[in-house]
């Protein structure tokens, strides 16, 4: 099997190509290295899998020094003609789209780039899985598409008619946009709307990773809504798991769907849409007092009002997970913590309240 995973220098996505060439799947990976946080971090992901800076140009594919069947190519998803290039150059059976522009709070100071990225780029994706008869295209969705719904836990049946940033509304988009595709083409597509990924290797704009180098450097930390907030913290390699399973499980239809009674989540076309979330929701302040057990340090805590986009809390249902994929992520909290710290005091070489790079 021949697979593209877009957006191999990010977290997630790097996680997945190396767990597929363990497995012995061969993989192009891309990336354009954007400067949304800070690049060495990127670079690094790419070196542990072989792929060394030195070598990367815009629109190279490179050949991993690590992995015999990784290959890797900075590109954008926007540039359409070098994208196309890519895909009449390589016979793809799975395309997993994992790039994007991150961050919810940051579409509210820089939209546009979203619209570019998570819409235009996506839409280049389809045409080329369209056009090269890609057997599965599965792809990033996010618990952020639920917005303002307040039915717990949240159902991949529930309406996500409400977005409230504009993050949100490009991963619905890109829902849309993939059915309409299933749909006219019969491109078998499946969404997965990931709940707040944290481990090894993450993003520094997330609370784990801001929370961490705060707490060591001996600075406050801040916390949003006074820490009334509560979210369903998924393990980076559960999410892998999951999306692995998925490559494997390409949708056929819903023969049961009405257009009468529609289930957002299925068509009688091949499409689908799954929730991965550890289906258990942690209060920040809980969250917090873990990680202030690991480090074995207390945090200054700065209690600050709601950010714009933000959502109070988030809580996945997985039943169609456990039905569809006899699978449910389980890594606990404490220990994908554990993990996280390990992992970041050996990046960053920090001793507990030590300087931080």
């Amino acid at each position: 099997m021949k697979v593209l995973v877009t957006g191999t220098a990010g977290f997630i996505g790097f996680h997945l190509a190396n767990k597929l060439l363990q497995n012995g799947v061969e993989v192009v990976g891309l990336d354009n290295i954007n400067d949304y946080y800070e690049v060495s971090l990127k670079y690094d992901r790419l070196a542990e899998a072989g792929i060394e800076k030195a070598a990367i140009a815009y629109n190279k594919l490179i050949k991993s020094e690590k992995y015999p069947g990784y290959h890797f190519i900075k590109l954008d998803l926007e540039d359409r003609d070098n994208l196309k290039i890519l895909f009449d150059d390589h016979d793809f059976d799975v395309v997993v789209n994992l790039a994007a522009q991150a961050g919810v709070r940051y579409s509210i100071i820089n939209p546009v780039s979203y619209v570019q990225s998570n819409i235009v780029g996506f839409m280049n994706i389809l045409e080329g899985c369209r056009h090269k008869r890609v057997k599965h295209l599965v792809y990033a969705s996010s618990s952020s598409v639920y917005g303002l719904n307040e039915n717990v836990p949240f159902s991949t049946s529930d309406n996500v008619d409400h977005p409230i940033s504009l993050y949100a509304a490009s991963k619905k988009s890109n829902e849309l946009m993939a059915h309409t595709y299933s749909h006219l083409y019969g491109l078998p597509t499946t969404g997965l709307r990931f709940f707040t990924v944290y481990g090894p290797w993450g993003r520094p704009d997330m609370a784990l990773f801001l929370f961490t180098k705060a707490m060591l450097a001996g600075k406050p930390i801040q916390v949003y809504n006074y820490g009334k907030m509560s979210r369903d913290f998924t393990y980076v390699s559960d999410i892998v798991e999951g999306i692995v399973r998925v490559m494997e499980h390409s949708p056929s239809g819903n023969p049961t769907w009405s257009g009468k009674t529609p289930d957002p989540a299925s068509s009688k076309a091949p499409f689908k849409i799954y929730n991965i979330g550890n289906n258990n929701p942690v209060p920040l302040m809980d969250f917090i007092e873990t990680i202030e057990k690991e480090l074995e340090l207390t945090a200054e805590k700065k209690f600050m009002p709601i950010q714009p986009g933000d959502v109070i809390s988030t809580f996945a249902n997985v039943d169609d997970l456990i039905h569809d994929l006899d699978y449910k992520p389980n890594t606990s909290v404490s220990q994908g913590i554990h993990e996280f710290v390990n992992w970041y005091k050996a990046y960053y070489q920090t001793a507990v309240a030590g300087p931080l790079v």
